[in-house]
Parts: structure tokens; C-alpha cells; sequence
């Protein structure tokens, strides 16, 4: 015989009746006639058939079991609720946020006060003004700015800001100046302006470009500051010589063609120089966001720099002289303006990359101070001037091969004898024959043998920094009168006993000092050299 339990929700007296008819079936002589279930009966659940079983004697009265829920409910929301500080931050999109636990669930909590809602407005302007502006400097910041980059970025991008709109600026009125130039010429000149521009103005601009970019390419790296503002004079000057096309309108292709070499020869030089730039920026290896951000960048400084030229132009409409002559009026101001903000930007640019100059300035400050500096405190010693030119100190050292016309023949002879088979370089005196004074007439050459290291030519450099400290503490001094191969001259007599400690000095603290500039960022495995100082010569052993 089958039988099947229900429940009742109401209340518990359908159980007993329930367990009444089903014992009286069991002893009953007579099959009893099938119960039909009542609508309010449900199908018993797992739990609650268990329940049944084992607890079938015991009276189950759920109202009371709710009314006792709801008092243990009352009392634990009458207790004060703990919050934790959860030792999490999270840090998104300028926004600084915490997690904090309120005793029922996470909470995610702004700590900067970045969090804005229209309520707030209402009730607090001042507090939602400044939230909102926080907001929007945010959204500006992760707009035009990677989010990792070096603290040096931010002033560069500064700089870059007053370069790039004034420069922008001046582009446009030369346009404009070009465009006049041409319409100023007789009508028969347009068509010939038309037919010879692609050859005489971009043809030659970009062979010029292709020319430069083949003939410097080494220089990009060794002296980048140097050459990028060299060429951006270069660019500001050609943008002077197509401000003069409206003056001689019958010279416009010759000054267009002058004016688009140089502008396309300062092009190269930005576009070959900026990865390095970008790469000096970029301290997780994000260089393809920084890329992107300088992009970014670039079109809206060049978008506000032609707002600018805009308005200058639109409040000069009405009087023709003064619209034809605000380019020669704004030319030196604007200028001056772009340059400045070009070299201040530089100045900004810490790179990590070494070479001859940035070496010579670490084993300086290594010999005479005892500290390695960093790539910022190089930056702000190296030279940007275009203007540079060599001998300006006292022994300038110079590496490559040795020069047949400057050289001391008696010191290079006695030199060249003491070479063995390890070394891998080897230091010699020269001699300038130009200028009228004796400052800067004498140098240090340093020669590179082939299969030399980057570690050999530290070393090398070490040892050519450490002899001219100590020429530059002896009084001795190479007068002019005194022949190359006198060997009464002090400094010949000296030279073996300065090479041999130095020598030792440098084997001693080379790395020592390999280790310290690695500490601080210094790119050690490689030195870049210009193509002149990557002469090398072969030892021969007869």
C-alpha cells in the first residue's frame, strides 16, 4: 500500500489528522477509500520530509518561529554596525578609492572628494564647482598625458604647449604670405608657379631631406639635443624666408624651394630624434602610449597656435597695411617665443643613453666630487647650443685616430712602443696649431683598437679624464717654443709616470663606477659614438 504526506501552511493540525486516517487504514479490515489531497496542501520538500520523520511527535507553530526571526532581526539592526578600513586602494583615472566594510557589504569610497551628483550641486555650489573641476582636470589629464611616465614629463609637455601654438601660428600667416606673393605676381606666372612646384619646392625639399637624414644619421643619437635645436632655428629661419615671398614675388619658387629644405631637414631631425625623446619618458615601457599622447598633443597645440593666427587676422580685416604687415611684426616676437620653449623643453629631456660628452660629465664629477649624477643633473650640464665648438676647456679630449698635423711625434712614438697585446687603447697628446692664445691649444686623443667593448672604452675615457686632472694640477706646460720632439719638455718626462697611474686608477674604480650609474638608470651596455669616433686601428705584433 502507497501512501502520500503533505503539508499544511496554515497550521499544524492537518499533521494529526493526517497521521489519524493513515493509522486508521493500517488497522482497518476494510481498504479504506482514497483521501483526495485538499487545495491548501503542498508536496513535502527534502527538508521538510526529514523534518517530518524524525520530529513527527512535535508540533511545529510557524508564526511564532516567524515572530522570533524578526525579533533577533530587531535586535541586530538595533546594535551599531562596525566599519573596517579595508587596506586597499585603488587608483583609476585620477580617482583614489578605498574599500571599506559598513558591517553588511564592501563599499568603494572616494578619498580625493572626486565623487560629483546633481544633489551635491544643489546644496553646496562651491564644493560641486570644485569637484567638478577636479573631475575635468582629470579627464584633461588622462587625455593628453600617459599614465606612466617620469616626473620630468610634465614640464616638457609645458614647454612643448608655447612651442607648438606659436609655432603653428607663424605657419599659417607664411601660408597666407606665400599665398599673397602670388596673387601679387603678373597672371602668366601662376600657371609656371603650378607646373614647377611639385619639382623645384617638394622635389628638392625631400631630396634634400633624404640627403641630410643619410649624411647625419649617427648624430641623431650622439648629440640630439644639439642637432634638434639646431634645426629648429633652421625651421624658424625658413619660415622668415617665405614671410619675404610677398617682398619679391618674381623670386617666390627659388625663396619656396629655399624655405621647404629647411623645412624638411628640420623634419627629419624631429621625426628621427623623437623616439629617443619619447623613450626618455617612458618608465614601464609604455612607449607606444606615450606616442600616441604626443600626437594627441601635438594637433591641439597646432589647432590653438591657428586660433591664434585667426584672431590676429580677424581683428585686422577691416585695414589691409596693418594685416599685410602683422607678419613682420609678429615674426621676431613669435620666434623667439618657439625657441625658447624648444630649449627649456630639451632641458626636460633626461636621457639615460650614454655618450662621449654625457661619459666625459659622469667621470668629471666621479673624479673631482666622488658621486655618480643623474640623468637630470647631466641634462642641465649638457650643451644645446648649435653654437658649440670644440677646445673651449683646457685639454679637450677627443676620441678617434690620431691627427698627423697636431700630434707630438716624439710622445706618440714613445706611446705606441709601450702597447702589448691586451690593451685596447691607447692615450696620446696633440696639439692645435690655430688661435692666438694658449688656452685650448693642446688636447688628449684617445684611440679605440678594433673588438673593443663598451667596458674598454669606459675604462679608457676613465683613465684620458684622470691624466688631465692631473696635468691640469701640475705647472707644467708645453710652451710653443718648445718642438714636439724636445725631450727637455716636462711633459714628456712626466707622460709614462702619468699614464701608468692613471692606468691603475682606472682598472681600480671602473666598476665601481659601472655599478653606481647602472643604480641610477644609466644605460651601460652601450656607448653611442659618432662615426669619426668609431675609428679604430689594429695592433700588429711583429
Amino acid at each position: 500500500m502507497q501512501s502520500t504526506l503533505y503539508t499544511v501552511t496554515s497550521n499544524s493540525t492537518n499533521f494529526h489528522l493526517s497521521w489519524a486516517s493513515r493509522q486508521s487504514k493500517l488497522h482497518s479490515p476494510k481498504p479504506p477509500k482514497p483521501i483526495n489531497p485538499k487545495p491548501l496542501l503542498k508536496p513535502l520538500t527534502l527538508s521538510n520530509s526529514l523534518k517530518t520523520s524524525f520530529n513527527f511527535q512535535k508540533d511545529f507553530d510557524f508564526k511564532e518561529e516567524n515572530q522570533d526571526n524578526l525579533k533577533n532581526q530587531e535586535q541586530v539592526q538595533d546594535q551599531p554596525r562596525i566599519c573596517y578600513r579595508l587596506p586597499i586602494v585603488i587608483r583609476d583615472s585620477g580617482s583614489v578609492l578605498r574599500y571599506f566594510w559598513d558591517g553588511s557589504g564592501l563599499k568603494l569610497v572616494s578619498l580625493d572628494g572626486n565623487s560629483f551628483s546633481l544633489w551635491d550641486s544643489c546644496l553646496n555650489f562651491e564644493d560641486a564647482a570644485r569637484k567638478l573641476a577636479r573631475i575635468c582636470g582629470s579627464a584633461l589629464r588622462n587625455f593628453f598625458l600617459p599614465r606612466e611616465v617620469s616626473g620630468n614629463y610634465l614640464e616638457y609637455v609645458k614647454w612643448k604647449f608655447l612651442h607648438r601654438v606659436f609655432s603653428s601660428a607663424l605657419q599659417v600667416l607664411a601660408t597666407q604670405a606665400m599665398f599673397r606673393a602670388i596673387g601679387i605676381g603678373y597672371k602668366r606666372s601662376l600657371p609656371s608657379a603650378a607646373a614647377l612646384n611639385w619639382v623645384l619646392k617638394d622635389g628638392l625639399g625631400r631630396l634634400s631631406r633624404c640627403i641630410y637624414t643619410a649624411s647625419f644619421a649617427s648624430v641623431f643619437d650622439t648629440n640630439l639635443k644639439r642637432v634638434r635645436f639646431a634645426t629648429s632655428v633652421l625651421f624658424s629661419l625658413s619660415i622668415g624666408v617665405e614671410l619675404l615671398t610677398p617682398v619679391f614675388p618674381s623670386y617666390f619658387l627659388l625663396l619656396a624651394s629655399v624655405a621647404n629644405i629647411a623645412k624638411q631637414i628640420s623634419l627629419a631631425c624631429y621625426l628621427a630624434t623623437g623616439t629617443a625623446v619619447h623613450r626618455s619618458f617612458a618608465v614601464s615601457d609604455n612607449l607606444g602610449e606615450v606616442s600616441a599622447k604626443a600626437q594627441i598633443q601635438t594637433v591641439c597645440f597646432d589647432n590653438l597656435g591657428l586660433v591664434l593666427a585667426a584672431v590676429l587676422n580677424i581683428m585686422l580685416r577691416n585695414n589691409q597695411g596693418l594685416q599685410a604687415a602683422l607678419p613682420f611684426v609678429v615674426y621676431p616676437i613669435f620666434s623667439a617665443i618657439d625657441l625658447y620653449g624648444i630649449y627649456q623643453g630639451l632641458k626636460h629631456v633626461h636621457l639615460q643613453t650614454l655618450t662621449k660628452d654625457r661619459l666625459e660629465v659622469i667621470i668629471n664629477a666621479w673624479i673631482q666630487e666622488g658621486y655618480v649624477p643623474s640623468p637630470a643633473e647631466v641634462s642641465k650640464e649638457e650643451d644645446i647650443n648649435f653654437l658649440w665648438r670644440k677646445g673651449r676647456e683646457l685639454w679637450p679630449i677627443r676620441i678617434g685616430c690620431l691627427n698627423m698635423r697636431g700630434q707630438l711625434p716624439e710622445l706618440a712614438m714613445l706611446t705606441m712602443q709601450a702597447l702589448k697585446n691586451e690593451d685596447f687603447y691607447f692615450i696620446c697628446l696633440e696639439r692645435f696649431s690655430n688661435g692666438p692664445t694658449k688656452i685650448g691649444q693642446h688636447g688628449i686623443v684617445l684611440c679605440i683598437r678594433e673588438g673593443a667593448c663598451s667596458s674598454d672604452v669606459m675604462t679608457g675615457l676613465l683613465q684620458t679624464c684622470h691624466i688631465r686632472k692631473g696635468l691640469l694640477a701640475s705647472s707644467v706646460q708645453c710652451d710653443n717654443g718648445v718642438e714636439p720632439s724636445d725631450r727637455s719638455c716636462p711633459v714628456l718626462q712626466e707622460w709614462l709616470k702619468l699614464i701608468e697611474d692613471s692606468k691603475q686608477f682606472a682598472q681600480l674604480n671602473v666598476n665601481l663606477l659601472n655599478e653606481e650609474m647602472t643604480a641610477l638608470g644609466w644605460a651601460c651596455k652601450n656607448i653611442l659614438l659618432t662615426a669619426q669616433e668609431q675609428a679604430r686601428y689594429s695592433f700588429v705584433a711583429d
